[in-house]
């Protein structure tokens, strides 16, 4: 439990999330760590397109440390900022290997966009004082995709469903259980009614 509230984005549904006001820091230089290192020659390898960010404390607690920004990861996804290099390669190997092969599957598309309401955030999760997973740029929040058709899937609209874009969703819901330590969905509670949160952080997988 201490890892799944460690890891979440809020508290629940009804605490406001509470920000951490910080002020700016230059940038750490440091050299990436061998693990940082190993994961951006994998995403080389993968061919995704990336810039090394400097590591930032921002204060409060707040950090963004071997992080990335994703420039290509061969779908256009909006809002990226900084992400933890895991993060970032499980991210972009969820889009290609199970976004994209769904969409043809279950919705007959390509997907031609990824819509998410972005990484890092400093805040604390809702109704305490723990630090969310986004404060350390480890979690990412999804909540659209755009087909090459037009259509477009949100989670806010279409998971409740029963139709071709509920299948969808839950079928790369499924996939990202498999890859990120912490997955959530609006099965999870009221506060992730329109969107899915994926995290890296906790000691053991958690799917709701």
């Amino acid at each position: 439990m201490l890892a799944l509230l460690l890891s979440a984005c809020v508290g629940g549904p009804s605490a406001p999330t509470r920000r951490i006001a910080t002020a700016p820091r230059a940038p750490v230089r440091s050299a990436p760590s061998l693990d940082t290192r190993q994961c951006m020659a994998s995403l080389a390898t993968a061919q995704v397109r990336y810039d090394a960010l400097p590591d930032r404390d921002f204060g409060g607690g707040c950090t963004a440390f071997n992080s990335v920004k994703l420039l290509d990861i061969g779908t256009p996804v909006t809002n990226l900022g900084s992400m933890t290099c895991p993060l970032a390669a499980k991210f972009a190997a969820w889009a290609r290997y199970a976004v994209q092969p769904a969409a043809r599957l279950v919705l007959g598309a390509e997907i031609v966009r990824i819509d998410t309401f972005g990484t890092y955030n400093c805040r604390a999760i809702a109704g305490g004082a723990k630090l969310s997973e986004h404060a350390h740029a480890n979690a990412v929040d999804v909540a659209a995709f755009v087909l090459a058709d037009g259509r477009r899937i949100t989670v806010k609209g279409d998971w409740s469903g029963s139709g071709r874009g509920a299948k969808f969703l839950r079928v790369v819901h499924d996939s990202a259980c498999k890859r990120f330590m912490t997955v959530l969905s609006p099965g999870y509670n009221a506060a992730h009614h329109d969107h899915f949160h994926f995290d890296m952080g906790g000691v053991r997988n958690f799917c709701a």
